[in-house]
């Protein structure tokens, strides 16, 4: 008699997708931690569980499960870790905003963010869905390659018009139409990624290998410096217009890491950051906000600075709370966050690190890199070159975009205006670290499922 057990088993193992059952666990076991965030915030300061719990607890959660659903049926080998762990900041991040609300409402302060940040919770989950629906393959992207890098630069640069453009707390970040405002720059550089994982496809050998030596150095020839120089003008643009220092790093910072990770050449850092670094030291000595950020920076408890007027408040105040969260922190709704201007958005990492402490900062963390860390993981094992350089950029914007914001809150860099990725109060934010979610996730299940990358334009020196 045969013995059929052996035939059997490679069947019932590819028809069981083991990825989704590993993060419907995962989902479960966020979806818990969310109830018991709320269910804390309310015990703390409201003493009594109230049926608003479920408004806050529900939408995040079947949406978070419905988007599982889509995976196991569109795309059933894509990464288990990468949409708990984006849920998981997501809730959390819910969770210290709706404390913050309870906060104001104490308070008699008639501005709250919670209730809008459940609808961008939801819209931005949904776009995600979408991605993953719709977009069967990742790889017609790279066919857009210099039409992403002109709605990368046009959406980054859209504040800088006068009929749209918004200034909000110094920073001219935002396009505004009636009540509706938003910020074009957190699209911009899903945008700008996708630019620069298919340029540098196409054109590393000529960046690595041509070109004429100075100083035993090999510099490429004026083509290949081009879009190099239009994105630093384009930062310094930024910098200039939109007076803000954040935005301009982070989009020059996620090229040159590219520009390395596609040629091997360190010397791309060396040079991109001596550009950035000029350009910055001529800003502080020509623009006043720049080096009023810096002097902030360095001197935040000095009193001409505490009491100015877009001076250091902000950020002693901030590094108040995380001294008095200590350790192991207050505990959910045990702390006065609601000091810190701004809170929910910029600062939301202070108010968590008040009441979450040391540890919940360092777990925080931890999620963080361990995204980063799933991201690049997707990168290194991907067949294709330009899969390899979307997920490493992507994955990079989030690592650097976390390094700015929490660098900032903690004194380790300037303050800038960017959000924590996931975290912090603002639509644009969410919208645009959830797309990056369902991309990163499409690019993933790519990888298991046998799909086809002998496209043109995915070697380096022309066309296949």
């Amino acid at each position: 008699m045969t013995d059929t057990s052996s035939i059997a088993l490679p069947k019932i193992v590819r028809v069981i997708p083991r990825n989704r059952n590993i993060e419907f666990l995962l989902l479960f076991f966020a979806s818990g931690i969310y109830a018991y965030e709320l269910a804390q915030v309310q015990l703390s300061v409201l003493k009594v569980l109230t049926p608003e719990l479920f408004f806050y607890w529900l939408p995040p959660t079947l949406f978070s499960f419905a988007i599982h659903y889509i995976l196991r049926r569109r795309a059933s080998e894509a990464d288990p870790m990468i949409l708990p762990i984006a849920v998981i900041l997501n809730t959390l991040g819910l969770s210290m905003i709706y404390r913050l609300d309870l906060g104001a409402i104490a308070n008699d302060n008639p501005e709250q963010f919670g209730s809008r940040q459940i609808i961008w919770t939801m819209v931005a989950m949904t776009v995600s869905a979408l991605v993953i629906i719709y977009v069967p393959s990742h790889l017609f992207l790279r066919r857009y390659v210099y039409v992403s890098m002109l709605i990368g630069i046009a959406l980054l640069l859209a504040p800088s018009l006068p009929l749209i453009g918004r200034s909000i707390n110094g920073a001219r970040l935002w396009i505004g139409i009636g009540p509706f405002t938003f910020q074009p720059g957190e699209l911009a550089k899903i945008a700008l990624t996708v630019f620069f994982a298919g340029y540098l496809v196409t054109r590393r050998e000529s960046l690595a290998l041509t070109g004429r030596k100075i100083l035993g150095m090999r510099i490429p020839r004026a083509r290949e410096l081009g879009p190099i120089l239009v994105i630093w003008a384009a930062s310094l643009i930024v910098l200039v217009l939109q007076r803000d220092l954040g935005t301009s790093l982070l989009y020059f910072g996620l090229f040159i890491v590219l520009v390395y990770v596609a040629t091997g050449r360190a010397i791309y850092v060396v040079v991109g950051l001596t550009m950035f670094l000029t350009g910055a030291l001529v800003a502080s000595r020509l623009m006043g906000y720049v080096s009023g950020r810096i002097d902030s920076w360095l001197n935040p408890f000095d009193q001409a600075n505490y009491d100015a007027v877009g001076g250091s408040y902000q950020l002693a105040q901030g590094i108040f709370g995380l001294a008095h969260g200590n350790l192991l922190g207050t505990g959910l709704g045990g702390g006065i966050p609601h000091l810190v201007p701004l809170a929910e958005s910029d600062f939301i990492i202070a108010s968590l690190g008040e009441e979450l402490g040391l540890v919940g900062m360092f777990a925080i963390l931890s999620l963080y890199l361990l995204f980063v860390s799933r991201g690049m993981r997707i990168g290194f094992n991907h067949p294709d070159d330009f899969s390899k350089l979307l997920a490493t950029g992507l994955s990079f914007v989030i690592a650097l975009q976390c390094f700015i914001v929490i660098g900032g809150v903690t004194r380790v860099v300037p303050l800038t205006g960017l959000t924590t990725p996931l975290l912090a109060a603002g639509g644009s934010s969410l919208l645009a670290n959830w797309i990056i979610v369902g991309v990163l996730l499409r690019i993933s299940d790519s990888i298991g499922n046998g799909e086809n990358f002998s496209e043109p334009t995915t070697i380096s020196s022309g066309v296949r």
